[in-house]
């Protein structure tokens, strides 16, 4: 079973918080815990934050326990960006955009832990998949177009085509 928490409008950078996203995927609950309690950034604590909420609605409205549970997806999508203006040199202005973050964290109770060098693994293998369908999709054309020329009669000469 799912269990989601979603902490939104966080005043921290997407680009930052998903550094630290990347980090607690696929982890079991409590290490990811102890991850984000000993990293040196501010999107940590709020991702602490979204964690501890989403342990919360596992075990009061899913009766789930929180040692079985593994961050299946932790995904920081970006939010409205408030616009201010910092006064510049000859009366002139430039804007500052103080980005907003949406934090979705996602728990499961089914252990399917995929560390990141298993997701490398899954990716390589996707990038060859097309390459290997394609030659042989080209290799077969190829095959179709021999037995094509094979079948056909060939041409009889007559006297008017000299």
């Amino acid at each position: 079973m799912e269990v989601r928490s979603t902490y939104k409008y966080a005043r921290i950078s997407p680009f930052k918080a998903r550094e630290v996203t990347r980090e607690i995927q696929g982890l079991p609950v409590s290490a990811a815990l102890d991850l984000l309690t000993f990293t040196p950034k501010k999107a940590a604590f709020l991702i602490s934050k979204t964690l501890k909420s989403a342990i919360a609605n596992a075990e009061n409205n899913a009766n789930l326990k929180p040692d079985g549970l593994v961050v299946k997806e932790a995904i920081v999508g970006e939010g409205p960006t408030v616009k201010r203006i910092m006064a510049r040199a000859r009366g002139s202005a430039s804007r500052i955009l103080k980005r907003t973050s949406h934090i979705r964290i996602v728990l499961s109770d089914e252990i399917v832990i995929e560390t990141r060098e298993a997701r490398k693994a899954k990716r390589e293998q996707q990038k060859k998949g097309p390459k290997k369908a394609a030659k042989s999709e080209a290799h077969e054309s190829a095959a179709a177009r021999q037995s094509d020329k094979k079948s056909a009669k060939p041409k009889q000469r007559t006297n008017t085509d000299k």
